[in-house]
């Protein structure tokens, strides 16, 4: 091979572009490594730092070696996290379904750590941009679906999966970065996937490349808002697959079946609750809705939470509701909605 000429910068602002040409994908390969888009900016930054401290080491002149430079140390710093803290759960992982809101269980693990993803950082940058991040990204990778079960493998086998099945690098260049043999990625690998199938299920392991939610679940998003506004509970529940599961991260609640579903709702349809108005969005490639409450007592609709929904063939088959500071201000939405 080739030995290349040190890379060097003028100074710190001509690393700061090369940098951010790679920004978009290292947020993605962080947030799949880590659940949380919060965490996933913080890694990004301490990616940059570490690569400046790092600079006068990198010994290559093209920027696809930049980019695998990069994501060397993206994958680093997000290892050195994961390995610093427990496993992070879902709800149904450490607590029984409930259809009594009003009673919750204690939180017994880590729980407010899943976050959604808002559809506008993965879009691509102009056509006329010869970006590495442009490169479409594949729908099954980026669903929540898929962002939880990837938290059960341990994280070398995280890695591993990501690097190889996601981001498409070899044995050998994976096993560089991790610092093992070609063998032990192979068998990582393996490891990984057979969790992945059982997370998952055999068909949702190929990764297609897919994008934007189809002209019919968009059509179902609809209705779903529709329901909302109205605040029509048969015409939500028919929107629901029978074994429709909703999930409220970071709370451990969660309930389990259309029956269970519809019992939450209604809570929140009373009209001694308020009136809601919602706005169509999207998450990690998946439909969204974002809702705004309008209580008796106020005169404005405010921010209130984001679902986003897993649809399966004709109908809903899981909520992912979420309620955390920031959240409208992450996917660009106003704090309050007109009436």
């Amino acid at each position: 091979m080739r030995s290349a000429a040190p890379l060097t910068f003028r100074d710190e602002s001509a690393f700061a572009a090369l940098f951010e040409r790679h920004r978009r994908e290292l947020r993605v390969h962080c947030y799949r490594m880590v659940g949380s888009l919060e965490d996933s900016e913080d890694l990004v930054q301490e990616t940059y730092l570490r690569a400046w401290r790092a600079r006068s080491s990198f010994g290559a002149d093209g920027r696809g070696l930049v980019r695998a430079w990069l994501y060397r140390i993206a994958t680093n710093a997000c290892l050195d996290v994961l390995r610093s803290r427990p496993r992070r759960v879902m709800p149904p992982e450490v607590a029984a379904p409930t259809a009594d809101p009003a009673a919750p269980p204690a939180p017994p693990a880590d729980l407010p750590w899943l976050q959604p993803y808002p559809d506008r950082l993965l879009e691509r940058p102009s056509p006329a941009e010869e970006d590495p991040g442009a490169v479409v990204v594949a729908r099954e990778t980026i669903e929540l679906a898929f962002i939880a079960a990837i938290q059960h493998l341990p994280p070398r086998q995280r890695a591993a999966l990501i690097l190889r099945d996601v981001v498409g690098w070899s044995a050998s260049d994976t096993a560089s970065l991790l610092q093992t043999s070609a063998v032990s990625v192979n068998s990582a690998l393996q490891r990984a996937r057979a969790t992945m199938r059982d997370r998952l299920g055999e068909r949702r392991t190929d990764w297609a490349r897919t994008a934007q939610p189809s002209a019919e679940e968009r059509a179902l998003l609809h209705r779903f808002i529709d329901a909302h506004e109205r605040a029509d509970v048969e015409a939500l529940a028919a929107l629901l697959r029978e074994d429709a599961r909703l999930t409220m991260p970071p709370h451990p609640t969660w309930f389990a079946g259309r029956d269970a579903i519809m019992t939450a709702m209604q809570q929140g349809f009373d009209p001694a609750f308020g009136e809601l108005r919602s706005v169509a969005t999207a998450a990690n490639r998946q439909p969204a809705a974002a809702h705004y409450l309008r209580r008796p007592d106020d005169s404005e609709y405010r921010a209130l939470a984001l679902d986003v929904l897993r649809i399966d063939g004709a109908f809903i088959a899981e909520i992912t509701s979420f309620v955390f500071p920031g959240l409208f201000e992450v996917f660009e939405l106003p704090p309050t909605a007109e009436r």
